[in-house]
């Protein structure tokens, strides 16, 4: 057993010792670095490591939850106590508990989660990936006139959690990431965006210069927008921006909301939500996902769950609590910090791709939109409504013709998965969730 899991042990022993009936502690650990450069000159450095212990502890059906990141034997007998106190005194809640104990468990696979290089270079080399991802976008191209910097984060961490039901659990992970952010500029118009590479492993980073490179490009290509007037047409949501759309899905099906009626999908289990070539995959046992884990904020395995199977909502997205309160059985789902009731968090949330490239998804269209960019927010989750600042492409003729800016794309959620037409051959996991290129017909741009 390793320290830390002795410690959370040691917990968990003494909440069950003051008559508690259950509890859970959890215990993190871990080191972050970061940097931002901009110009060449170091502007933010930051290097820090952490520990921290959280404990939820029940009285039957009352619960409370405490946390410390003094893990000294005298801050933790404060915690120990501050818990068995505030749970007394909380209200009961019929639903409340830990999993039953045939649920726990975890993947006996590795997932690949963790790499020693992460945190293997001296600081001088952090920062030059920085410098050397500013650098190469401010030398692509001679309209690149500023940047807003290059940054270099890396973490390592790991987490414990153990229960009075016999669960004990472990989990490594590593992280790192490069970005830059360039300004381009021409007849007195400026345009900025961005780029970034984030991986697991520093050895699967794309190179800085690839991400100056693609950097300069996105912001060099919207340089001359213009407005257009209001149309319906058919859009082409970029891999970014309908990844953005997915998360809104992810919310949608999010336990918690649904069981709130705060979702325009609550009730609507085996029904159609969808277009039939729609299928959505939630999966947090994927090898070197951003999105894996061994088991989720409860001790129950992840798995992998078929959201949406040709159209049809097949699943929810549940931990414990919501799983009960909706008469259905946990997904695996559980998200927590250190203190608190769990929440959901997905694990690698993603929608199948297609077979067609995003050229030739443009292709096929005579005119249309093609969005790189979403701006703001305008999203009604329980009526699924959708309208959002966008800027990106106007498509003519089958070819990006000239870029677009102060336009509001907007729809409704269930009409949008509906008729999504086409789907690209692009999934790419840039973060946990992730979405192929897609057309979607007949929606509202507007413009002037």
């Amino acid at each position: 057993m390793s320290k830390l899991q002795q410690l959370a042990s040691d917990v968990v022993a003494g909440v069950m010792q003051r008559g508690a009936s259950a509890a859970e502690c959890i215990v993190r650990e871990g080191s972050e670095f970061s940097t931002v450069v901009r110009l060449g000159n170091v502007e933010t450095l930051k290097e820090a490591s952490a520990r921290a212990a959280g404990l939820r502890v029940f009285f039957g059906k009352r619960a409370a939850s405490t946390y410390s990141s003094d893990l000294s034997a005298e801050a933790l007998e404060r915690m120990i106590g501050a818990a068995v106190e505030l749970a007394k005194i909380t209200s009961e809640d019929p639903d409340a508990g830990l999993p039953a104990p045939e649920q726990f468990g975890k993947l006996s696979q590795d997932l690949k989660l963790h790499y020693d290089d992460v945190y293997s270079l001296p600081t001088t080399e952090r920062i030059g990936f920085a410098k050397r991802t500013e650098d190469a976008a401010l030398k692509a191209d001679k309209r690149i006139a500023n940047s807003e910097g290059g940054s270099f984060d890396c973490a390592t961490g790991v987490k414990v959690l153990v229960n009075s039901s016999g669960f004990i659990g472990e989990s490594r992970r590593s992280y790192c990431s490069i970005a830059t952010t360039p300004i381009a500029q021409q007849n007195g118009s400026m345009q900025r965006d961005y780029w970034w590479s984030s991986a697991l492993s520093l050895a699967k980073l794309d190179s800085p210069e690839h991400v100056g490179r693609i950097a300069a490009e996105r912001a060099v290509r919207r340089l001359g927008a213009r407005k257009i007037k209001t149309k319906k047409v058919p859009v082409i949501f970029d891999p970014l921006t309908a990844r953005a759309l997915l998360d809104l899905l992810a919310d949608a099906v999010n336990g918690d909301a649904v069981y709130r009626h705060a979702s325009y999908l609550s009730g609507k289990l085996g029904q159609r939500v969808a277009g039939e070539n729609i299928r959505v995959i939630d999966d947090g046992t994927m090898p070197g996902g951003f999105g894996s884990s061994p088991f989720d904020g409860e001790g129950v395995p992840t798995r992998r769950t078929v959201v949406i199977e040709r159209g049809e909502l097949k699943s929810y997205l549940l931990n414990t609590y919501t799983a009960r309160k909706l008469g259905l059985a946990t997904t695996g789902n559980a998200a927590r910090g250190l203190t608190g009731n769990p929440g959901i968090g997905t694990g690698n949330f993603y929608l199948e791709p297609g077979g067609k490239s995003a050229e030739q998804i443009i292709s096929e269209v005579k005119e249309g939109l093609y969005v790189t960019d979403f701006l703001g927010s305008g999203v009604n989750l329980v009526t699924g409504d959708f309208s959002r600042g966008a800027s990106g492409l106007w498509i003519s003729g089958g070819e990006l013709a000239y870029p677009v800016e102060e336009i509001t794309v907007g729809g409704n959620l269930r009409d949008m998965f509906s008729n999504v037409a086409e789907i690209g051959n692009d999934l790419e996991f840039r973060t946990a969730t992730a979405s192929p290129t897609l057309r979607i017909e007949g929606m509202t741009v507007a413009g002037e």
